[in-house]
């Protein structure tokens, strides 16, 4: 673990210990020739320890990510008693001024990482934050929530097989945690080759703000920044009213019709085999097709269009669940 003893150095700017500060990181400006500038914002305490780097906004529609972030600072939970942590609410501020999810360049800055100098405008964010802000980092925390119209149950996403993010995300303890691979050229994968933990949290749909999928983040980090000995003392560490559940492997419910769509149970429910999840019509009052459980496990995306697509998905099921404990011990 790098501990930062002295001066922080980001992006040319010193940060000393027991300082806080806000440090633009410019990239590009608009057509209209206004600056650009992404607000970073950095907390250190007097007393030494690690670095932790919370990010959100890499998708520019995605805003409870934003509202964690925005909350943790707005309540001082990111002033450390000791060593130092750095909150970028927004990331792709170009897709949330656009609610976008991608960059002006239709690129997903999630799909660029590590980024070129050169590149695309998506890449070159990517390129900077990699080799200027990531380094700095000995644990990242990255906020997301579900594309387009589906809604996530609260979770850590983590790589099987790593014991020590394993351990991290039963810290956290979200509802639910995902082994989830890494997706190439993603700021995950990114953090996993420069081997610095990261753990990536789902939770509620885009342009779309949930308190309850907030309130598990800001909890979760809490618990996290509690762990690591950094959370202040004035606040009480909040308690999970249950252990996160495992979630090894899971699959899509596929519609097998086009319609509209009418889902008839709650996201994060456990469901029995052949259980009644919803319908789907057509717009005559001719037809009307049941969607039931391929299998027993916990729902932990639902898709809440109005309308779908035959092959659209519209639930996300686990088929191998457990306890985090029990898998931790088997580690």
């Amino acid at each position: 673990m790098a501990h930062q003893d002295g001066d922080l150095i980001i992006l040319g700017k010193r940060v000393g210990l027991g300082e806080s500060k806000t440090i633009d990181f410019s990239i590009a400006k608009l057509y209209t020739a206004t600056k650009v500038e992404i607000p970073i914002i950095v907390s250190r305490a007097l007393t030494p320890g690690p670095t932790v780097l919370m990010t959100a906004g890499i998708h520019g529609d995605e805003i409870n990510g934003v509202e964690i972030v925005r909350q943790l600072i707005a309540k001082k939970i990111n002033r450390p008693q000791r060593g130092t942590v750095i909150c970028i609410p927004i990331l792709n501020i170009f897709g949330f001024l656009n609610a976008d999810r991608s960059f002006p360049d239709g690129r997903d800055l999630n799909r660029v990482f590590p980024g070129t100098k050169t590149g695309s405008l998506a890449s070159r964010v990517a390129y900077h934050f990699t080799k200027e802000i990531l380094p700095l980092a000995d644990f990242c925390l990255d906020f997301h929530t579900g594309g387009a119209s589906r809604f996530n149950a609260a979770q850590i996403r983590i790589t099987p097989n790593e014991p020590q993010l394993l351990a991290l995300a039963k810290v956290f303890n979200a509802p639910f945690t995902v082994f989830s691979s890494n997706i190439d050229k993603s700021y995950r994968s990114t953090c996993q080759n420069m081997g610095i933990p990261s753990l990536l949290f789902e939770g509620g749909k885009s342009l779309d703000g949930n308190k309850h999928i907030v309130k598990y983040g800001v909890e979760g980090v809490m618990r996290f920044l509690d762990h690591l000995e950094m959370l202040a003392k004035k606040f009480t560490v909040p308690k999970a009213t249950t252990n996160s559940v495992l979630i090894e492997k899971s699959r899509w419910i596929r519609a097998q019709k086009s319609g509209l769509l009418h889902v008839k149970i709650d996201c994060n429910k456990h469901v029995k085999k052949g259980e009644f999840l919803a319908t789907i019509t057509d717009p005559f009052g001719t037809m009307r097709h049941k969607v039931l459980s391929p299998n027993e496990g916990y729902i932990i995306n639902v898709n809440q269009a109005p309308i779908v697509h035959q092959g659209d998905a519209i639930f996300h099921i686990s088929t191998l669940q457990s306890s985090i404990d029990q898998e931790e011990k088997e580690h």
